[in-house]
This record gives C-alpha cells, sequence and structure tokens, in this order.
C-alpha cells in the first residue's frame, strides 16, 4: 500500500499536465449559466494545488522510505489511496459533466478525512499537516460545488446557493476541527478558501456572501487559537 499511495500521488499531480487548463466550471455547462457566482472563490485561491501535489507527493516518498511497514501510518493509507485514485480523472470529469464531478468530489472528501482522522500524530509534517491541507481544502472545493449545482440548476438565486454552500463548508470545517482538536492543516486550507471568496466578492458582491465568508475565517481562527490553547498538541 505504501507504493500504491506514492503512485496515486504522482499520478493525481501529473494530471493537470494531461488535461486542458481548468480554471472552474465553464458558465455554459449548466441549465442556468453560472457567470461570475458568488460562490466562487478567486482564481489565485488554486494556487495552493501547487503546494497540496507536492507535499502529497513527499508524503507518499516519506512513507516508502522511512515508514514502509509503521503500524500507525497504515490505517490512513488505504482511504487516501482511495481519494487521490479518484482524482486522478477528476479535471476530465469536471470538464464533461459538473453533476459527476461534484459526486466524485464528495468522494474525494470522505476518502480524505477518514485518512486524516487515522494519520499518526508523529511525522507531523510528513503526515498530519499534508493530508489536513488536502483534506481541508476539499472541504471547501466540495461545498463550493453543491453552491455551484445549486445555482446553476435554478435551485434558489445565487446568493442563497452561495449561503448554503458556505455555511455547509463552515458545518463540516467545526466538526472535523472539535474531531480533532489543535490539528492546524485543516482550517488553514478552509480559511485560505474563505478568504479567496470573501475577495472574489469585493468591491460590490452580495453582502451576505462577503459577511458570511469573512465571518467564517473569524470563526474557524478563533477556534484553532483556542484549541492550541486549550493544552499543548502537535502541529498538524
Amino acid at each position: 500500500m505504501p507504493y500504491l499511495v506514492l503512485l496515486a500521488a504522482l499520478l493525481f499531480a501529473a494530471a493537470p499536465l494531461a488535461t486542458p487548463g481548468f480554471g472552474g466550471y465553464a458558465p455554459d455547462q449548466f441549465p442556468v449559466p453560472q457567470v461570475d457566482p458568488p460562490v466562487q472563490p478567486a482564481g489565485y485561491a488554486f494556487a495552493i494545488w501547487g503546494l497540496l501535489y507536492l507535499w502529497l507527493i513527499a508524503h507518499g516518498a516519506y512513507g516508502v522510505w522511512a515508514r514502509r511497514d509503521a503500524p500507525d501510518w497504515a490505517p490512513m493509507r488505504a482511504p487516501l489511496f482511495f481519494s487521490l485514485a479518484l482524482g486522478v480523472g477528476w479535471l476530465w470529469v469536471a470538464q464533461q459533466s459538473p453533476v459527476v464531478a461534484t459526486l466524485m468530489i464528495w468522494l474525494m472528501w470522505f476518502g480524505a478525512v477518514v485518512a486524516w482522522l487515522r494519520a499518526p500524530a508523529r511525522d507531523a509534517w510528513w503526515a498530519l499537516v499534508p493530508i489536513g491541507l488536502y483534506a481541508g481544502w476539499l472541504t471547501a472545493a466540495s461545498s463550493v460545488s453543491i453552491g455551484l449545482l445549486l445555482g446553476g440548476f435554478g435551485v434558489g438565486t445565487g446568493i442563497l446557493a452561495a449561503v448554503i454552500a458556505l455555511i455547509l463548508a463552515l458545518m463540516l470545517s467545526i466538526g472535523l476541527m472539535l474531531s480533532r482538536p489543535g490539528a492546524l492543516g485543516l482550517p488553514v486550507a478552509v480559511i485560505w478558501a474563505l478568504v479567496a471568496i470573501a475577495v472574489s466578492n469585493l468591491p460590490d458582491g452580495p453582502a451576505v456572501v462577503l459577511a458570511l465568508a469573512a465571518g467564517g475565517v473569524l470563526i474557524l481562527a478563533v477556534l484553532a487559537i483556542k484549541q492550541l490553547a486549550d493544552g499543548p498538541r502537535r502541529i498538524g
């Protein structure tokens, strides 16, 4: 399994090279075209994928080199492999069907979260941090995908769809943070996404979306600081 995780991470990182540039779903992929929807993060936010690709490869390589037979690394490997293997084809699917891509990204999220919950506390920078960042970004991205589907299929307005997506992302993030207090990788990635959503709604986007995104950043940051202050924990 260590070798499969490394292979999946390498293929996952290489997938963008085999797929035309993807900057989000095309507006005309939906019955109601999504032109500049309020739930969409600013474009710079997707730069986090470069960090995620490199860190996940480093995780896989370290796992093969130094933790191949470590019993505390074994539980996270199968769900992480499941998530990464699905991710190899996600970009291509996203250009074909937002509905199928949304289903896939939620399955990727599930695998990533299970892996994160099982990740060992030791070797935090090789396991807990990169998997936490990956799971956190997928928490935000899968929620955004739900918002785009709601707006794209005319379930309420784009503003309502964005509000639902943001509330979903916040509820999931808070629940996960309470499940593993003091593990910072996940909230950092969600905060990154929320800041980018707030930026994309400046200066004249819907005030409720901007306020909810900014409020979410504050809530997650305060919770993370409180968890760290409650007692010494490993960074993750």
